[in-house]
């Protein structure tokens, strides 16, 4: 169910431009209410298009077509305005707990409809923690990102064989996916496994390594974008 709730965050998409990438955040509340009061505070000057409930409920805070106030300081390939470029979507989760059922069937109904709305690859379906690594980490490790890959709504790499596990070259491969590599090295790390590879503890693996490669290898960032 999808129900308008106008926010007064937001303001002109930059250029004019239309938005081809899509983030997806948890609220980090305790409760669905007050998630929707903070992102329809003015004095927040904070938003998102749409914020779902544990329950399913989808409002729509502000119009697609608007720019809203949710990626914050952050950096996609070339974009740094992200807000301009994108469109936000909060789950309402206090950042610890599992991603029930209701609230993943609305999120993926909603996704569906944005991508096939704005023709948005599902490789630009992404994290707040892939944009702004260090700063934010969600929508965490708890998030199901396979669930949104096998319905076709996000991508899941495979492991492209890599020998030795290079710093140089994973670097190398997430800029050219998209990720700030300006980061320090650990913060990179850190943000990567979050989204693919939750289970990857300790020193750089040749596993993060191969994911990595995949990923540049079958998702180069367009950088006139």
């Amino acid at each position: 169910m999808l129900i308008s709730s106008p926010s007064p965050n937001f303001n002109e998409r930059k250029g004019s431009v239309r938005p081809n990438i899509v983030i997806i955040h948890y609220t980090a509340t305790q409760s669905f209410e007050e998630a929707k009061k903070t992102l329809c505070d003015k004095g927040s000057e904070v938003s998102a298009h749409y914020l779902i409930s544990e329950d399913g409920l989808i409002l729509n805070l502000v119009d697609e077509l608007k720019r809203a106030w949710h990626a914050g300081v952050s950096k996609w390939g070339n974009i740094s305005d992200i807000n301009s470029y994108s469109i936000g979507i909060e789950l309402s989760n206090d950042g610890f707990s599992p991603f029930g059922e209701k609230i993943m069937t609305s999120l993926e109904l909603l996704l569906e409809d944005i991508l096939n709305k704005w023709n948005i690859p599902i490789h630009r379906v992404l994290a707040h923690s892939d944009i702004s690594p260090g700063r934010k980490i969600d929508p965490g490790v708890k998030f199901d990102w396979n669930r949104l890959a096998r319905n076709k709504l996000a991508i899941r790499p495979m492991i492209t064989n890599v020998k030795t596990p290079s710093k140089q070259e994973f670097v190398k491969s997430l800029a050219m996916f998209g990720y700030n590599s300006e980061v320090p090295f650990e913060t990179l790390l850190s943000a990567f496994r979050i989204r693919f590879n939750p289970l990857g503890t300790g020193s750089l693996t040749a596993e993060d390594v191969g994911l990595a490669k995949n990923l540049s290898l079958n998702y180069p960032i367009d950088l006139k974008v």
